[in-house]
């Protein structure tokens, strides 16, 4: 199928093994859910201009389309995805969908991938708040993110090379590495459990407080204070750090710390200043 405008309810439900290239979908009847439940589909160089058009679909590829701010949660409880250069611009995008690839796409899309398995994104630019909330088994590279509240409760889920300006990031996150990236925003990953932050850039306000398994390797801290507030941590710092507060347990390496805040008698993590070196001492609980 070419060229056509399509506006009609469910204008191609139940498709099987269809091409559909050049085509609109938008128009005054206003119809909701144009490929439902559709399977092994390809489309190239569509406008999705109305609601819900890919919902309980199997077997997707997606490339050079672009869907606009009418285009409410576009997919939804599909697997098998793949979308390429691609422009998502509508609120939900994507939820509950298993096996997705995401590549070269531009996302505008508060409260996308809820709930999401199982899914790749390579080269994307995102923006929009609650980003992968309760996502499972992630990859991201090269993802150029802002929004407020992403990854929390993420599971499984390795991200590299990415630039991540948020807030209240990662929290509750469990068994995730984040690798050779900057990350920008207050009060990052409360909450999370068994979570690496290597050869990372990490600034703002607030960090790592009631974590567990938390580590840190060969990472700077920018502007940072009141860090790792009863958790659990490994760290080995390279910058100063304006000041840490009551480390519950495990051990943190620091050039310089500002101020170190005892007073909390249940907090025995070490604070070695300078280097790892056994001629450096960590600070007293007394501080």
């Amino acid at each position: 199928m070419e060229h056509q405008s399509l506006d009609e309810e469910r204008a191609l439900y139940g498709s099987r093994d269809i091409l559909v290239r050049n085509c609109r979908f938008e128009g005054p009847a206003d119809g909701e859910s144009a490929l439902k439940e559709c399977d092994s589909i390809r489309v190239e160089n569509c406008a999705f201009h109305l609601r819900y058009p890919l919902w309980h679909d199997h077997g997707v590829v997606m490339e050079n389309c672009e869907m606009n701010e009418a285009c409410r949660a576009a997919l939804w409880y599909s697997e098998n995805v793949q979308i390429r250069n691609t422009q998502m611009h509508g609120i939900k995008a994507l939820r509950e969908c298993r096996s997705v690839v995401l590549d070269s796409c531009d996302v505008i899309s508060p409260e996308f991938g809820w709930s999401t398995e199982n899914i790749q994104m390579e080269n994307c630019r995102i923006q929009g708040e609650y980003f992968l909330l309760r996502a499972k088994d992630i990859t991201a590279r090269q993802l150029q993110f802002t929004g407020k509240y992403s990854f929390q409760y993420v599971e499984n889920a390795v991200i590299e090379d990415s630039v991540l300006d948020t807030k209240d990031a990662f929290w509750h996150a469990k068994n995730t590495v984040i690798r050779n990236c900057v990350v920008r925003g207050e009060y990052l990953a409360w909450y999370c459990s068994n979570v690496t932050f290597e050869h990372c850039r990490i600034e703002g306000t607030q960090p790592f407080c009631y974590c567990r398994g938390l580590k840190l390797i060969d990472c700077e801290m920018v502007n940072t204070d009141l860090c790792f507030e009863r958790s659990d941590v490994q760290a080995e710092i390279t910058t100063p750090v304006l000041s840490i507060k009551n480390p519950w347990s495990g051990r943190i390496l620091v050039p310089e710390v500002k101020e170190v805040i005892r007073d909390d008698p249940r907090a025995h993590g070490e604070i070695i200043i300078g280097t790892a070196s056994p001629s450096h001492k960590p600070l007293s609980p007394a501080g």
